[in-house]
């Protein structure tokens, strides 16, 4: 198949790992798979790269700041005059913004091209839009994002959801439960693997005896708070732990603390250092409070968790809560500070439980989360959605 997958999101950022995974696991298995994505910088010209297989097509954008997140309409037109002269079978658009949303139906109009949608994110009423902490902002842009989100998902043939809640939310506007994939994300089981604490720590220059507890990359504020009082909570009780956040952790969460200098900040790392930085932790954890933001989504990191080879404290919300159950890869606490810094000192403190769950998490990642078994799932239902008739395929 001859495959374009569409991401509002920057190259290296966000959903755009969830489409990359998937279309170099795709390529793998014999397919053709071009991945548009948001250049990282603003730029008003196209670049292209060939990574791992699939073509990554680098598209302008002129916005800035938050604005860079699918809403400029000279992208998106850009997008789809750069999508007109190619030809594809399968059109998948990872969320429905303008700059996604505009190209996958116009490159979708040419019979057999079909059109598949991903929803891997609640952004509008009820979801992430509530997470935003200026009132006047959150009036703006709920009846927007839930426009986007919502209004256009019939135009598809088939939809891939990452987890139950958007199935059900799916389910909710008609969507036929025939042409609904659950796809949750995958684990990189080639790339992240299980390494030695010790020679992590000597690379990283950390301290070698102190419980290191994990986190990797962005957070909402509310959910930051939650991990910030956690902390406090688990240094009560352990003075010597250290938090280490990783990769581009968006919220400031050493001012939360009243004293901030157990918490080490990585920065920016290129995904070739994500294992060492992992392997350095003695567990990870996941703090999300029990919202609508946090239900509608998968998050990734738990994945990395598991292919690191690492025990998770996770507060029970959403899916989380059913594979936390399934797989004894770490311990699910409430969504309080208390209870989840309870988990956390519970798994530093017993080391043959850790080490154990530690064991299960990589079976998980490689048996349940693999990112080839996701692409055989998804290149299945590609040929199902194929095979429905243009005129019928739209509910």
């Amino acid at each position: 198949m001859r495959i374009a997958m569409i991401v509002f999101n920057a190259v290296g950022r966000g959903t755009y790992w969830r489409a990359f995974h998937l279309a170099r696991c795709l390529v793998s298995r014999g397919n053709h798979v071009t991945l548009l994505a948001m250049a990282p910088e603003r730029t008003a010209c196209f670049s292209y790269q060939v990574v791992q297989g699939v073509c990554v097509v680098a598209a302008p954008d002129l916005l800035w700041g938050s604005l860079r997140s699918g809403w400029d309409p000279y992208s998106a037109l850009l997008r789809a005059f750069w999508l007109r002269p190619h030809r594809y079978d399968m059109i998948h658009a990872f969320e429905c913004r303008p700059t996604v949303l505009l190209p996958a139906l116009a490159a979708s109009c040419h019979p057999p091209t079909q059109l598949v949608t991903d929803w891997c994110d609640w952004f509008g009423a009820g979801g992430s839009v509530e997470e935003r902490l200026n009132p006047l902002v959150r009036v703006i842009l709920r009846p927007i994002e839930t426009f986007f989100e919502e209004r256009f998902r019939g135009l598809a043939a088939g939809t891939t959801v990452i987890c139950s809640t958007l199935r059900e939310k799916a389910l909710a506007l008609g969507l036929p439960a025939a042409r609904i994939l659950d796809l949750r994300d995958g684990a990189d089981v080639e790339q992240i693997v299980p390494g030695d604490r010790a020679a992590a720590r000597a690379t990283l220059g950390l301290p070698e005896a102190a419980p290191i507890i994990g986190y990797v990359g962005q957070i909402f504020p509310r959910d930051a708070r939650l991990m910030a009082e956690a902390f406090t909570a688990v240094r009560a009780t352990r003075p010597a732990a250290r938090l280490l956040l990783i990769g581009h952790v968006n919220q400031d969460i050493e001012g939360m603390l009243h004293d901030p200098s157990h918490v080490v900040r990585s920065g920016a790392v290129p995904y070739a250092a994500l294992n060492t930085y992992l392997a350095a932790c003695d567990i990870c954890w996941l703090p999300m409070r029990d919202s609508g933001a946090n239900r509608g989504r998968w998050p990734l990191k738990l994945n990395d968790y598991m292919a690191a080879g690492r025990a998770t404290a996770a507060t029970a919300v959403g899916d989380v809560t059913d594979v936390l159950t399934r797989h004894a890869v770490g311990l699910l606490a409430r969504d309080d500070p208390a209870a989840l810094a309870w988990a956390a000192v519970t798994l530093l403190s017993d080391t043959t439980r850790r080490t154990a769950m530690e064991s299960v998490a990589r079976e998980t990642a490689e048996t349940v989360f693999d990112w080839r078994l996701r692409a055989v799932e998804l290149e299945a239902f590609y040929h199902t959605v194929l095979a429905t008739p243009k005129r019928q395929a739209r509910p």
